[in-house]
């Protein structure tokens, strides 16, 4: 199960690949076109090589400071920005939380206060609309979405280079979603549709992926992508590449925890539900896991989990993003 030590396979169009962005900010996977989803992935397969063989990376921040604005707790997101942006040659500032969403000042305020003084900005916030409002009001300010909680775009991006790690190509592989129709979901949803990856999301009823995410990925879809919605996880999982979940309720959700406890019990990822999918699936998660709530431990530390893989890959994929995005 380790990962091919060659480049990802990818299945890619014809196309120069992309060496810069179009959009000024990456605040969803939409706000990027196939190419440029396939050119970060190759960038990032190429970065991870080139650090675990010790060769330093180029510095296409050099000389540039990336503001971290974090109003959720993180482990993976932080770490991995910071050194992202650091191996590219650029400086991190981290206000606080209370400093840049609090009631001091506008969300707006404080983006025209940053773009002139940082080039980027990462953040991490409850409503997407609050982003969209933070990068709208800073025309000069590059803007990343490191999770709200509508979309989740960066981890998608580390997810699908993980996979691509396992198989020949992405075009026509299957994941399935296990679980809440989430932020997770969403943007995998999005990513997925683009480079050919069929995505079954199975949840309970009620907590399905959102009927507007459907119809966008779906108009994003090539290679005959499809998105399909289900309320049965063994008919989700069987023969997929992949088996996903996440926790059963996000940041913002604690007051909902115990009661979706109990509507999520059927929807654990277990042995069972792994021996369904098939000897060839692997077992996704992007953390923090629940261990006996959406995933037993003999799922997720068994030779088919690639969880630790997909929280590496972060690193890797938020560099190519980053220097596509901002360098020089």
């Amino acid at each position: 199960m380790s990962p091919r030590t060659g480049a990802a396979r990818l299945s890619l169009t014809k196309s120069s690949p992309a060496r810069t962005l179009r959009a000024k900010d990456v605040l969803s996977i939409a706000a990027l076109d196939p190419v440029e989803v396939e050119a970060i992935l190759e960038i990032a397969a190429a970065m991870k090589r080139d650090r675990r063989a010790g060769r330093g990376a180029d510095r296409p921040l050099e000389g540039q400071h990336v503001a971290l604005l974090f109003e959720k707790p993180s482990l993976r997101t932080r770490s991995t920005f910071v050194i992202a942006v650091h191996e590219l040659g650029g400086e991190v500032i981290e206000p606080p939380a209370d400093v840049a969403f609090g009631a001091r000042e506008s969300v707006e305020d404080v983006a025209r206060n940053l773009e002139r003084w940082v080039s980027g900005a990462v953040v991490r916030t409850f409503a997407q609309a609050r982003l969209e409002r933070f990068a709208a009001a800073a025309p000069r300010l590059h803007v990343v979405n490191a999770l709200t909680d509508e979309e989740h775009p960066c981890q998608a991006l580390a997810d699908l280079l993980t996979l691509s790690e396992r198989v020949e190509t992405l075009a026509g592989r299957t994941i399935a979603f296990v679980g809440d129709g989430n932020n997770v979901a969403v943007s995998l949803a999005e990513a997925g549709a683009m480079l050919g990856v069929h995505l079954r999301v199975a949840s309970p009823a009620g907590y399905e992926l959102p009927a507007a995410a459907v119809r966008r990925a779906r108009s994003l879809a090539r290679f005959g992508a499809t998105v399909t919605v289900t309320n049965d996880p063994v008919d989700a999982v069987r023969g997929a590449d992949a088996v996903y979940t996440d926790v059963w309720a996000s940041m913002g959700q604690e007051d909902q925890a115990a009661a979706r406890a109990g509507v999520f019990a059927p929807f654990q990822v277990n042995d069972a539900l792994m021996a369904a999918a098939g000897p060839q699936a692997r077992f996704m998660h992007c953390l923090p896991a629940h261990r006996g709530h959406e995933v037993t431990d003999s799922v997720m530390d068994s030779p088919a989990s690639v969880v630790f893989d997909q929280a590496e890959n972060r690193l890797h994929t938020q560099k190519a993003l980053l220097a596509l995005l901002m360098g020089r």
